[in-house]
């Protein structure tokens, strides 16, 4: 059992014969009246998200989520491919279960599928990948503004923003979570 006083980001619990993951949270204690909890909660299995506050001392159990490491295989047409470290099972899942940071993964990455009872609901993609920068337009010599960046495109299709010094062919890091350039690898 979990109380709603201790919710943080990433904890999931059961309610109402759901899976509810907590996205982002705030402990209010206004002047008058007593504290509650401002969350935004995420449905696992449906993807859904609302705003919910909850009493502090309310109690809910805990959902275990299973998280396997699996390798990414390929994408074909409709479903994507995954196969098993250990089994070498193939799991295809379709893509309305994958976030849209899986746009910075490639092929043969290991990534974690996470399920709920036997039920496939997301892939966890690394929290930072290295990609080949495949397009993008050549740096000006002379604009050198702070923080100055351009459109490139990666090797997954991806689009991103990155530095001006950023060339055809240059492998980079990316920040899988907010979909940010990092540094060339």
């Amino acid at each position: 059992m979990i109380s709603a006083g201790d919710f943080r980001n990433g904890v999931t619990f059961e309610m109402d014969g759901n899976v509810m993951q907590i996205v982002e949270f705030q402990h209010v204690k206004p002047g008058k009246g007593a504290a509650f909890v401002r969350t935004k909660v995420r449905n696992v299995i449906t993807g859904g998200v609302t705003e919910r506050t909850f009493n502090p001392s309310d109690k809910y159990p805990t959902a275990f989520i299973e998280r396997k490491e699996m390798q990414y295989l390929y994408n074909d047409g409709g479903l994507y491919y995954f196969m098993d470290n250990e089994t070498f099972e193939n799991l295809p899942i379709g893509p309305e279960k994958l976030d849209d940071n899986f746009r910075f993964v490639k092929e043969n990455t290991d990534v974690k599928v996470l399920s709920y009872k036997g039920n496939v609901f997301g892939v966890e993609p690394p929290f930072f990948v290295e990609l080949e920068i495949t397009e993008t337009e050549p740096g000006v010599k002379g604009d050198t503004a702070t923080n100055v960046t351009k459109p490139a495109i990666l090797e997954t299709g991806a689009e991103l923003k990155v530095p001006l010094f950023i060339n055809v062919g240059d492998r980079i890091r990316v920040d899988t979570r907010t979909g940010e350039y990092m540094e060339r690898a």
